[in-house]
């Protein structure tokens, strides 16, 4: 038996074709740049100047004349009685503050989640569901207030509560982009949001948005199948692009 020096021994590779590939949210994950899941001027421009916005608002709630602040933020709410005089000014008004300031975990939650789900179904889209989301949300949960009151239910002092923010818009936007993501990524999503929701039910510290969130999701999830649709033809046209190539 003789001994054979190793770089004489030829080398027998595994063709290409038979080589194990990870999985295709495997290799995403692992090709995409780092700041993929932050938002960009050019990539998701709704969510970067939106992003800024609402840096600009928490950071004046936190160190501005608070006064001034507290006088905004009342203007703001979209309670019974700015409902009733001012819709689509307190609407849109409300959903300019982060409840809590710069430290608040929905500022956070709000880059990753818009910035996903605008990289997939663009800017038109996410703004829609995050609308839609923040005004059925609202309106649901601010609607039987203002019966209560006229019944009797509930006191005046109902009809003027603080309400702002853009937590409804959020959850209407982390129930759609669970749709587009792979099963386990989808149910580990809704399971932490509906976590939350369960949470608040139980507290019940402020019962609107208790119940407010809930709503929330759930019209996110319902608009599952024009958001996939979106998808499915972003797709469509890339694959044609390539062809051309």
């Amino acid at each position: 038996m003789t001994l054979v020096d190793a770089a004489d021994v030829p080398v027998v590779t595994q063709p290409e074709a038979a080589r194990p590939l990870a999985p295709t949210w495997l290799r995403r994950a692992l090709e995409a740049r780092p700041w993929g899941i932050l938002p960009t001027p050019l990539g998701t421009p709704f969510t970067f100047v939106y992003a800024l916005v609402l840096m600009a608002t928490a950071a004046y709630a936190d160190y501005g004349d608070q006064e001034t602040v507290s006088r905004l933020l009342r203007d703001s709410s979209t309670d019974v009685a700015h409902l009733s005089d001012r819709p689509l000014l307190v609407l849109v008004a409300s959903a300019l503050w982060v409840a809590g300031g710069l430290q608040s975990a929905y500022g956070v939650a709000f880059l990753f989640i818009l910035t996903a789900l605008e990289r997939r179904v663009g800017g038109l889209r996410t703004v829609g569901v995050f609308l839609l989301g923040h005004v059925v949300a609202t309106l649901a949960t601010e609607l039987p207030v203002a019966w209560g009151v006229a019944m009797g239910e509930l006191p005046t002092a109902s009809l003027h509560r603080l309400d702002y923010g853009i937590s409804f818009g959020l959850m209407a936007c982390t129930g759609a982009l669970a749709g587009l993501l792979p099963p386990w990524a989808r149910w580990t999503l809704l399971g932490s949001a509906g976590l939350l929701c369960a949470r608040d039910l139980l507290e019940y510290l402020d019962p609107l948005s208790a119940w407010g969130h809930p709503l929330a999701g759930l019209v996110g999830i319902a608009c599952w199948p024009a958001i996939r649709q979106r998808v499915r033809a972003r797709e469509r046209e890339r694959e044609r692009a390539m062809t051309r190539l």
